[in-house]
């Protein structure tokens, strides 16, 4: 992944012997140990999670494209709706269409 070979392994640990100390590198390699513990058992919790939703929505095939179909319909049948229900006019004001039930609402009111 990382393209590491020895030496540059060795280089690091090297210059991390010089910066940090003989005294004080033990107890910062356990350090850091636990800290890629901790991210490695995080990263594994979070594929199990994906790995557990994916089968638990796992549908087959055909249901789904009948879901998909079945919504983009809906959105055609509103779309169509709310174009026939409302007009703009030349100065973008909302002009309610005669055949909006809220025109006819007003007209038997009014």
């Amino acid at each position: 992944m990382f393209d590491i070979g020895f030496f540059e392994i060795a280089l690091v640990c090297l210059v991390a012997l010089i910066v940090i100390g003989p005294d004080r590198l033990p107890g910062l390699a356990r350090t850091a140990g636990l800290w890629i513990g901790k991210g490695q058992a995080m990263m594994r919790s979070v594929k199990a999670d994906i790995d557990r939703e994916l089968a638990a929505g796992a549908t087959p095939a055909g249901e789904d494209r009948e879901s998909v179909t079945d919504l983009l319909s809906d959105a055609k049948e509103l779309a169509e709706e709310v174009r026939c229900n409302f007009r703009l006019d030349a100065s973008g004001q909302v002009n309610h269409h005669k055949h909006s039930p809220e025109h006819k609402n007003e007209v038997a009111s009014g």
